[in-house]
């Protein structure tokens, strides 16, 4: 390689490599590169001798200016706390009626219940609480176990077949799969109970003789939790078949399943999870949604 060689137009020294008439030079590094070298390797020195940066096998460099993450962020939380309990000491201390007629109370329960739904119970039933297939709609005034502020509280609180020792529990047998109820018998109950929200049309006979018969096996093998009139029994978890809510589908194909498989919903419970004060926002903001529904 010819070291001497430079470009007569750059004025720079070639590397002696030339591939097809065109010489390599061999630019020098342009200098404001090393500046931001130096200047970087400067910066780190001064941030490792300020913040913690060095692992000490069991601990690590604090710092000359003990710079520390945790005590911020334990900082930060103890005042957000003390903060939020401004209003979560008011929520404690007044009953269910007082903090609904409390607007500005109610505002920061709709900021944090919203959050708290978001977190734990959207995952089921939505995150507008309206539910799916399977799962309640909260909005409405149909509740399994009660809507009452009390009663979602304690539903709340210790879940619906759950694995806490004060669990509410409800099951609906399979009298199909079980041999309860034949066939003929479960399509004439479904049309029973068919017809308690949605009346067949006048004149059709074979519908009237099928919701009569019907209503005969429903007096003899369901009235003992869904009522006489059918309008359920919060008391054991029993649904009302009378209203327009349905939580696995009020279509005849739905309702025959229903009968045939059984039924066992289930809710975990939110003690071990949430607060009371959590759990009273929780009841609060459901409450507060179901007031809105048209």
């Amino acid at each position: 390689m010819s070291v001497e060689q430079r470009d007569p137009h750059s004025g720079y020294l070639t590397t002696g490599h030339e591939w097809n008439g065109i010489t390599e030079l061999n630019t020098p590094v342009p200098r404001p590169v090393y500046v931001f070298l130096i200047l970087t390797v400067v910066f780190s020195v001064v941030y490792w001798v300020l913040m913690p940066a060095w692992p000490l096998g069991s601990s690590f460099t604090k710092g000359l200016l003990g710079a520390d993450d945790r005590a911020a962020l334990a900082r930060s939380i103890q005042q957000a706390t003390a903060t939020r309990s401004a209003w979560t000491d008011q929520i404690a201390g007044k009953s269910f009626a007082e903090i609904e007629a409390d607007p500005r109370l109610m505002a920061d329960v709709r900021r944090a219940g919203h959050t708290l739904f978001g977190d734990n119970c959207s995952v089921c039933h939505g995150r507008d609480a309206r539910g799916g297939k399977g799962f309640p709609n909260l909005t409405t005034s149909s509740w399994l176990w009660g809507g009452s502020p009390e009663a979602i509280a304690e539903t709340i609180r210790v879940g619906i077949n759950a694995p806490h020792a004060d669990s509410r529990v409800s099951q609906m047998p399979a009298f199909g799969r079980d041999g309860i109820l034949k066939r003929d018998e479960m399509e004439n109950v479904v049309a029973y109970v068919l017809s308690l929200s949605k009346p067949p049309a006048l004149g059709d006979k074979v519908a009237a003789e099928r919701i009569t018969a019907g209503k005969a096996v429903f007096a003899a093998n369901c009235v003992a939790c869904h009522g006489a009139e059918a309008k359920g029994n919060p008391e054991l978890g029993a649904p009302d078949l009378t209203d327009a809510h349905w939580i696995h589908g009020n279509d005849e194909n739905s309702i025959y399943a229903d009968v045939w498989g059984g039924l066992k919903g289930q809710m975990p419970g939110w003690e071990g999870r949430l607060t009371p004060i959590e759990r009273k926002i929780l009841v609060l903001y459901l409450i507060d949604l179901r007031s809105k529904r048209p």
